[in-house]
């Protein structure tokens, strides 16, 4: 049976969750609006939340299952629907005056 990892949504960004509107799709998903809360054994996503609705911390709208093979299904109100990480792209800032080799220089006052 596949153990799944439980990330479950941090409490301000749920509030926004809760209330937008229902799109096709993955969602897309960040890892700063959430936490890590353990690990859970079941057959599939539906037989996790089965297994955790009757506990003290339930899967609720919005909170993750990812797979051993690192697949993401988010919790809906309709379901589990596919979600992936997003994590923005880094970009090296080179500024534009800035020559290669170049000393900095600070003004004298």
């Amino acid at each position: 049976m596949p153990v799944f990892r439980i990330h479950r949504m941090k409490d301000v960004p749920r509030q926004h969750f809760r209330t937008a509107p229902h799109v096709s799709g993955a969602a897309n998903v960040k890892p700063k609006d959430y936490e890590p809360s353990g690990e859970i054994e079941a057959v599939n996503e539906y037989a996790a939340w089965s297994a955790l609705r009757n506990t003290a911390l339930p899967l609720s709208v919005g909170d993750l299952l990812e797979s051993p093979t690192g697949s993401l299904k988010i919790c809906k109100y309709v379901g589990f629907d596919e979600a992936r990480w997003l994590i923005p792209e880094q970009q090296n800032y080179v500024p534009a005056t800035a020559q290669p080799g170049a000393a900095f220089s600070a003004p004298v006052q």
